[in-house]
Parts: structure tokens; C-alpha cells; sequence
């Protein structure tokens, strides 16, 4: 049996869209799990599209989410060179074999008569096929073009007849009408292949066994499979995979604001949390598991897990594996993570960081929302009074100020300033006052913070604040307090 080998072959548009982030995974994952090899092809022979630098964003993404190639324009291998556009010698060969063998033919028609024949297409309301004017063309006719230096592509001759029948991994047996066929562009007028007769040319001379990409091409994979077999070349093994969309159903797309593999770093994402979710957008374990490493995949993954049905990228389940891996993570690398993020949100220098972090790893999600969480430790934002009013507690602004007004001269007379120091003489106060913890703790936490929701309780948030600021601010909620109540 040959070896498995499988190829992620990206356009240098300038992101890595999630799509495409799963593509690469599964391909890898189908390599890496079956004993093969992952290569890296880099297709730029739709130059309109290319991107300066994307060449880099894709090396910088397969690194980051722990995907190495084998092979590769950065690394080399035995079957490159590994960019399409440095092919470009190899694709005219194949195409003439082809216009040879009655399989291809020369088409010179123009772009204002294809323009023509669409018109006319749509006024009439059917669907456009180019028309195969130059199918018939004699071979004195043709050389007398090309002698005169008349502009022409390659078309591929469908047959017209008959019905073409591929195997896919996930969606079974796929039969297409051939008369349904167009008479596809193999080499465009500029000399270069077209992305489908490119792949399949590539595809064969670099061995590739499976032939991973998106359920959008199950259309064209009659196309290729004619290829195949003009050439009497063996088929590769396909595996389309299912659509990703938003949970309306809609289709993800960067043109439409959806994130980005780079994006969603940004954002405040974990990769091994990014990694993880994209891969399960499609794919379900055998076991119904939900953490995974790279390297458990690697070991895990079957394409028999890979579903039909289109994968939601919903954010509230990316969110949970996020704080899933933040939970995870050490308290010295979480925290070494997070010290962007209190730049410019934390200018006070005298505030203790590492608290502030061990605080935030059990109540962060995404680390992009860590500036609005931690924003009043340097200033008590403006707040209304309506905050210490809270049902579950049992607080009101009357009896919040009874609490705060006792709790400042017990906190003024502590000589230690700690969370254990802080704690015991508020609850020593709460059992003398006969009241619950939270009518105690509630209002102190308003006061000293100005929101409604906080990485961490009153007396973590005290310590963190400093005895001075803690009482300076409490002081401030009963005097805000009286004010509304006077």
C-alpha cells in the first residue's frame, strides 16, 4: 500500500480563514493518524489575488497551531518546487497531451463574444455554458490561428453523454449528468493553469493519496475525475468537507466581518482553544470527547467522524473551550500571558499584578475583555446608587449604608492589610450585626469598584486596592448614599 500523503494548498489572499484553518487540520490530522506525509503547496496562479506577505501569514498560522508539513517552498522535498507559479513550464505539456488525445481543445474565442453569449444566456433565461464554438475547429484552422499569434485558452472536452460517478469519504457516491458539464478553462491566456487543472496536475505528480477540501467542490470533482482518467492516472481518495456557517445558517466570510484565525488571536483567544473547537466543526470522536491536544488528535482523528452536515461556529462554545484552557493553564503562564492586557488599563504601579491575575484565570473567558474587567482598579468609575439595591442579597441603599458605615472604622483599625486579615474582622462584624454575608459584602464591593460585576469578590478586590484606596472609596459610597437617602 502506498504511503498516505495528503496536501493543504492555499491561495495567498492574505488571512487564513477558519475554513481554511479546518481544511489544513484535517488534512494534517488524516496524514499524521494514518502513518503519512503533509504538504505544504502554495497556489498563486490567480495573481489578481495575490497578497505580499500572505506567504508568510500562512506559515506564521500552520506554526502557531502546531501543524508542521513535510514538505514545502520553506523546506523543500522530492517533488517541488512547491509554488504553483514557479510550475508554470510543467501545466502546457499535460494540456497539449490532452488537446492530443481529442480530450482538450484550443478555444479562441474573445472576452466580448463570451461576454455576447452570456447576454444572451441571461435575456433568455438559462443558465450560462460556454457554447463550444471552437470545438470544431479544423486543424488547419487552429494552427493558422496560433501561427498568427491569436489569443487562446485551453478548454477541457467534456463528453456529452453518460453520466460520471466519483466516491467521496464522507458523502458517498456522487453521479453527475456530463451533459451538465462545462467545458472548463484548463490554461488561461496568460500561459498559467487554472486552480482545477493545476490541482490535478500537482495533485498526481506530487503523489498525493486524499484530496481534502471544502463541500463546494463536490461539483468539480467530475471534472477532475475526467482528468484522471484521460490521462489514465489513479483517482486520489476524496474527502469533502461539510460547509462551516453561523448559527443563522449563513456562511462564514472575512468579507462579511467574520474573524480570522489571526483575528480571533487577537481577540483574545488561546490557540490551543481555537484548535480544538475548529476541529470538532465537523468532526465528532468515537468516544464523544471534547478536549483534545494536537498530538492526541493526531492518534484520535478517523474520517469516518467527519459529518455531512454543515458545523455552526457559535462563539458562546468557543468561549467555553477558551476558559476551559485558560483554567488549565499555570498560574506564572497565565499571568504571563495577561501582562499586555493591563497595559494601559492598570497605570497604578503600587497594585500587585500576580493578585490581580490569580483572580482572573477562574473568571476569564476571553482574554480581550480582561482591560473592561480590571478598569476601575485605577479609578472608581461613576455608578449609581441603584447598584447596592440587590434582590439575592437582601441589600437595599438603606441598609447597604448601615453596613458600610460600620465596616469603615473596623477596617481603619486593622494594622495588617491582607485577604485573611480583611475577612476575619468583616465576618466577625457580620455575626455581631445579625445579617447575612452579602449585606455586608455586597455593598463593599459596589463602593470599591463602581460595577456590577467583578473578577473577584469584596475582600480579594480590597487587598488587591490597598487599604488607603479600599477606605477612601468607601468613604465616597457613604457619603454618595446619604446624599440620596437625605
Amino acid at each position: 500500500m502506498s504511503t498516505v500523503r495528503t496536501r493543504f494548498a492555499p491561495s495567498p489572499t492574505g488571512y487564513m480563514h477558519i475554513g481554511n484553518l479546518r481544511t489544513a487540520l484535517y488534512e494534517y490530522l488524516i496524514a499524521k493518524s494514518l502513518g503519512g506525509q503533509f504538504i505544504l503547496r502554495i497556489e498563486d496562479t490567480d495573481q489578481d489575488r495575490f497578497v505580499e506577505g500572505a506567504v508568510d501569514v500562512i506559515y506564521k498560522t500552520l506554526k502557531l497551531a502546531g501543524i508542521q508539513h513535510d514538505e514545502g517552498p520553506d523546506i523543500g522535498g522530492e517533488y517541488g518546487p512547491y509554488v504553483q507559479s514557479e510550475r508554470k513550464a510543467i501545466y502546457l505539456p499535460y494540456a497539449s497531451e490532452l488537446v492530443e488525445k481529442g480530450h482538450a481543445y484550443y478555444c479562441f474565442c474573445t472576452k466580448e463574444r463570451l461576454a455576447a453569449t452570456k447576454e444572451e444566456s441571461e435575456k433568455k433565461g438559462i443558465p450560462y455554458k460556454y457554447d463550444r464554438f471552437c470545438c470544431s475547429l479544423s486543424k488547419e484552422e487552429i494552427n493558422k490561428k496560433l501561427e498568427s499569434g491569436e489569443a487562446y485558452v485551453i478548454r477541457q472536452k467534456m463528453p456529452q453523454e453518460g453520466s460520471t460517478s466519483f466516491d467521496d469519504a464522507v458523502y458517498g457516491t456522487i453521479t453527475v449528468e456530463n451533459k451538465e458539464l462545462e467545458d472548463q478553462v484548463l490554461i488561461k491566456s496568460d500561459g498559467l493553469p487554472t486552480y482545477n487543472f493545476a490541482n490535478v496536475i500537482d495533485d498526481h505528480l506530487m503523489k498525493i493519496t486524499h484530496v481534502v477540501r471544502g463541500s463546494e467542490y463536490l461539483s468539480s470533482a467530475p471534472k477532475y475525475n475526467l482528468l484522471y482518467e484521460a490521462f489514465g492516472w489513479e483517482v486520489p481518495v476524496y474527502v469533502h468537507l461539510p460547509l462551516i456557517c453561523k448559527p443563522d445558517g449563513t456562511k462564514l466570510s472575512k468579507r462579511n466581518g467574520d474573524a480570522s484565525f489571526e483575528d480571533l488571536i487577537e481577540m483574545g483567544y488561546l490557540v490551543e482553544a481555537i484548535i480544538n473547537y475548529v476541529v470538532l466543526l465537523g468532526w465528532s470522536p468515537s468516544d464523544n470527547r471534547e478536549m483534545f491536544t494536537i498530538g492526541e488528535l493526531e492518534k484520535a482523528f478517523n474520517i469516518k467522524g467527519i459529518s455531512k452536515s454543515p458545523a455552526a461556529f457559535d462563539f458562546a462554545k468557543l468561549n467555553w473551550f477558551n476558559a476551559e484552557y485558560i483554567r488549565k493553564m499555570s498560574p506564572e503562564a497565565f499571568h504571563a500571558k495577561v501582562l499586555p492586557y493591563y497595559e494601559g488599563a492598570i497605570k497604578n504601579k503600587s497594585i500587585d499584578l500576580v493578585k490581580v491575575s490569580r483572580i482572573l484565570q477562574q473568571r476569564t473567558e476571553v482574554l480581550k475583555d480582561i482591560p473592561g474587567k480590571v478598569d476601575f482598579i485605577d479609578a472608581l468609575p461613576e455608578y449609581s446608587n441603584e447598584l447596592y439595591v440587590h434582590k439575592k442579597m437582601k441589600t437595599t441603599c438603606e441598609n447597604s449604608l448601615e453596613s458600610l458605615e460600620a465596616a469603615l472604622p473596623v477596617l481603619e483599625g486593622l494594622t495588617e492589610w491582607n485577604e485573611q486579615a480583611i475577612h476575619d474582622c468583616l465576618m466577625e462584624l457580620v455575626q455581631r450585626m445579625g445579617i447575612k454575608n452579602g449585606q455586608m459584602l455586597w455593598p463593599i464591593r459596589t463602593a470599591i469598584t463602581g460595577k456590577e460585576v467583578t473578577p473577584g469578590g469584596a475582600i480579594e478586590l480590597a487587598d488587591i486596592l490597598g487599604k488607603e484606596e479600599t477606605l477612601v472609596r468607601i468613604r465616597k459610597g457613604i457619603e454618595k448614599l446619604k446624599e440620596e437617602l437625605s
